[in-house]
């Protein structure tokens, strides 16, 4: 079943799972004004919205305690580590092993704006300036690992560090890596064979009509898809790299935090 996007409302399931992961002090700590599932509902509405934080609805916590704790988050790694829980969780569910033995790369630009600074580069073949997210998901399209680089970057220069943290995330379980041209050449070549992984390239058929469906790389355009539904996403308005790479895994989480509430009701 695909991973659909939904509103910023958090229900009882969903914060009984979650809770464990987002608590970093205790819920009776003095300098807490606000309960952490009011201020994940608010986190969840600017991430769907991608509103400017000072119009964040008055109904939610102030955007700036919303702010504090998602950098907090983000800094923790605690989205990243809730998101490999439910990739495991949703693997099993689907018949599959804990860990996956294959994955797939890809790279989105997204168009920057002046907060982005000097890390917005030009990419030429899309002929758009910004920045590049390129990704490493499962053959279910879950997010294993995310960077942010300039849109000038080639794409070949990032699978390295793709693959090291798809390596450290899954305990060195992937073993063939599906993969634009753009990743191919000789120094991909040797980092794939310093992580003892081959690369499967997935070439455009050479006489081609309309849109073509490619084969495992569509997992991961799926993916961009459903990253796409939540529009602080769609552009780059993040001064720092880490931030706009974090709220991937916030995205994800969220995806993912629904499927496995149907898995279970």
């Amino acid at each position: 079943m695909e991973l659909q996007a939904y509103p910023a409302e958090v229900s009882d399931d969903e914060w009984t799972f979650m809770a464990p992961y987002l608590t970093l002090m205790t819920e009776e700590a003095p300098q807490r004004d606000h309960s952490m599932c009011e201020v994940l509902h608010g986190l969840r509405w600017i991430v769907r919205a991608g509103a400017a934080w000072r119009l964040m609805p008055h109904a939610l916590p102030p955007w700036q305690t919303v702010y504090q704790q998602r950098q907090r988050g983000l800094k923790a790694g605690v989205f990243e580590t809730m998101g490999y829980a439910l990739r495991a969780v949703l693997r099993l569910a689907a018949g599959r092993t804990e860990e996956p033995s294959a994955a797939i790369f890809a790279s989105r630009p997204v168009p920057s704006i002046p907060e982005s600074g000097p890390r917005a580069g030009d990419d030429g073949a899309k002929r758009r300036r910004g920045s590049k997210v390129p990704m490493a998901v499962d053959i279910l399209g879950h997010l294993l690992a995310a960077h942010v680089t300039a849109a000038s970057e080639q794409d070949w220069s990032q699978g390295s560090a793709l693959a090291d943290k798809g390596q450290e995330v899954t305990g060195d379980a992937v073993v063939i890596a599906f993969v634009a041209q753009g990743y191919t050449g000789a120094q991909a070549a040797q980092d794939a064979a310093a992580h003892h992984r081959h690369l499967a390239v997935v070439k455009l058929p050479e006489a081609k009509k309309g849109g073509v469906v490619l084969p495992k790389r569509w997992v991961v355009e799926r993916s961009n898809a459903w990253a796409a539904r939540f529009r602080r996403l769609v552009r780059d308005d993040a001064r720092l790299a880490e931030t706009l790479a974090g709220l991937r895994f916030v995205v994800f989480a969220i995806l993912m935090m629904k499927r496995f509430i149907e898995l279970i009701v």
